[in-house]
């Protein structure tokens, strides 16, 4: 099997893992969207959440008005395909800061 490039085991435990940023580019469309969503005033802008006193805690309004954001500008339109893009696309997992 000398002839062809072989890929790493899947199994293999890294000792140190990549850093995500690496993985996104500096001209990459996300870095846009996490520095306007920063830059507002969320609270100002209606969005005052604030979490129940019991049962489990919700998302950060910011983390979904920026995954609202990505799904807006890549045309995903359906909830469930941006859920499930959240656990395999490595640029929204880098947007939710790996949430």
């Amino acid at each position: 099997m000398g002839q062809f490039i072989e890929g790493m085991d899947r199994h293999q435990v890294i000792l140190l893992p990549a850093c995500l940023d690496d993985y996104v580019g500096e001209d990459n469309a996300v870095r846009a969207i996490d520095a306007f969503v920063e830059m507002l005033d969320l609270s100002g802008l209606g969005f005052n959440a604030v979490p129940a006193a019991t049962g489990r805690p919700g998302y950060h309004p910011g983390v979904m008005l920026r995954i609202y954001l990505y799904g807006y500008l890549n045309q995903v339109q359906s909830s469930r395909r941006l859920e499930r893009e959240c656990g395999r696309n490595l640029e929204l997992i880098w947007l939710m800061c790996r949430l």
